[in-house]
């Protein structure tokens, strides 16, 4: 049955659960990385390389894919999946944040913003009614609530306004419908006060949602502020439902998320860094477009198994990103979604042989 959250294991030694999540497309082993599809691709990888590469679940944003192509498209196509060729689950985000990143373009209103399309200034209206009635027609898995991203830094009593308008809208989203065998998830806001998060966390579980999402992180606080949400938020979501941490992040701020009990994750920056010629090795990253690899003939990682470690050195994909090559973006993002998800099985795996803490204390180390 869709929205099943299985609890397989729990770590002794800190708050880290293994546990398997079933949507209508399958089975999602958790602690799960999800890139990032914002426009229905993962930039620079076709939907058989994120297969082969283990990619269970990949996201979606309401947002950019309302305005780009839009649901007449969408609906035509019989749905994102099918419009996009992906058989795997998908999660899309409401499109809040996409929102209320606009400054200057929108305005709020008891149900809703009133924007203007960052693309041609076209204004449209979008809610907790219309977000729902677009993820209908996207028919993506996971359905995100509604809500309003509280912005860094924000006074107390912003963050107090902020969190009734999440409120309101994530209890207007819990009403909608939705198509057979979607599940929703309700967003924890709050902002950097402890108190706040342990409020909304409280309020969106009686609202009840079929999983929780921890939002409103990795938007400029440091990362003890970040973290010190999720220590305020997890203990107080249900043990049987499962639960995301929104835009996070970093292979160490994963790791330390886990700890406390998160199980999905999704961040953009495997994918944005590759663009740039970073790759991830270990808890840190390489240029690889730098001049001091322009004779390195070793892979980007020895140890890594992945088809551009397995195939190319770092001589070379420097000179495809010198030289403008589509080709050296596309091996680095490759290489980098790949070390995400191999990190999320090397975590699941420890997580059953109780090996959890020598992990972390791995990237803590580093």
């Amino acid at each position: 049955m869709p929205g099943i959250f299985e609890l397989l294991k729990k770590d002794s030694a800190s708050a880290a659960r293994r546990g398997r999540l079933t949507t209508r497309r399958g089975v999602i082993e958790t602690p799960v990385f999800m890139p990032v599809g914002t426009r229905a691709t993962v930039k620079a990888m076709s939907p058989a390389e994120l297969e082969e590469l283990g990619a269970q679940i990949i996201l979606g944003n309401t947002y950019h894919l309302f305005l780009r192509p839009g649901m007449e498209i969408i609906a035509a196509a019989g749905g994102l999946h099918r419009f996009e060729n992906w058989n795997r689950s998908i999660l899309t985000d409401s499109g809040g944040f996409q929102v209320f990143s606009l400054t200057g373009l929108r305005k709020m209103e008891p149900d809703g913003v009133r924007f203007a399309s960052h693309i041609d200034g076209t204004r449209f209206f979008l809610g907790p009614v219309e977000s729902m009635r677009i993820q209908r027609t996207l028919d993506s898995d996971i359905v995100m609530a509604f809500d309003e991203c509280t912005p860094y830094p924000a006074t107390r009593q912003q963050a107090e306004k902020s969190l009734a308008i999440t409120t309101r809208w994530e209890r207007m989203s819990r009403e909608q419908p939705l198509n057979d065998g979607q599940i929703r998830f309700g967003i924890v806001q709050g902002s950097v006060f402890p108190d706040l998060r342990e409020q909304a966390a409280k309020s969106i579980v009686g609202i009840g949602f079929d999983g929780y999402a921890i939002g409103g992180v990795s938007v400029g606080e440091s990362e003890p502020e970040m973290m010190a949400a999720v220590d305020a938020a997890a203990p107080h979501l249900p043990e049987n439902a499962p639960r995301y941490l929104m835009g996070v992040g970093t292979p160490r701020q994963i790791v330390e998320s886990v700890a406390r009990g998160v199980d999905m994750f999704d961040c953009v920056m495997p994918t944005r860094l590759a663009r740039h010629g970073s790759a991830f090795i270990g808890n840190d990253t390489i240029p690889v477009k730098a001049g001091r690899y322009a004779k390195d003939f070793t892979p980007i990682d020895p140890q890594c198994a992945c088809y551009a470690c397995r195939n190319f050195t770092k001589a070379y994909i420097r000179h495809l990103f010198n030289v403008g090559e589509i080709l050296g973006v596309r091996l680095v993002t490759l290489h980098n979604l790949h070390y995400f998800i191999n990190l999320m099985k090397r975590i699941r795996t420890s997580i059953e042989e109780g090996t959890f803490e020598l992990l972390r204390r791995e990237f803590q180390a580093q």
